[in-house]
């Protein structure tokens, strides 16, 4: 069964980390306290959306822009925060919030 590569699942982890410990988009949100997106299960429901629609990876499943996708997260937290409009605006398939998997998993571990 295919997995996610180690690439993809390092940049999701570090994304997290950055995340949590409020240094993610370094330098659009220094000095911004976005953790009010930690009280809103919505809001950083839209900050992962958007860092997974984003991210790109090449044909071996190597991530090729987490920094991008992380400025494009960061500027959402921004526009969440402080009502700024991101440049430039989020495409629709930025933010698209995509089905969640089955509440049971197809195949049991």
């Amino acid at each position: 069964m295919p997995r996610l590569s180690e690439s993809v699942s390092g940049a999701l982890r570090t994304f997290s980390f950055w995340i949590a410990n409020r240094s993610v988009g370094h330098p659009i949100l220094e000095g911004i306290d976005y953790s009010c997106i930690f009280e809103e299960p919505s809001a950083l429901e839209q900050v992962y959306a958007i860092y997974a629609n984003v991210l790109e990876c090449d044909e071996r499943g190597q991530v090729i822009n987490a920094r991008h996708a992380e400025r494009r997260a960061a500027q959402y937290i921004l526009s969440y925060v402080t009502g700024r409009r991101p440049e430039p605006e989020f495409e629709g398939w930025e933010v698209a919030l995509h089905q969640p998997p089955p509440k049971i998993d197809p195949k049991r571990s």
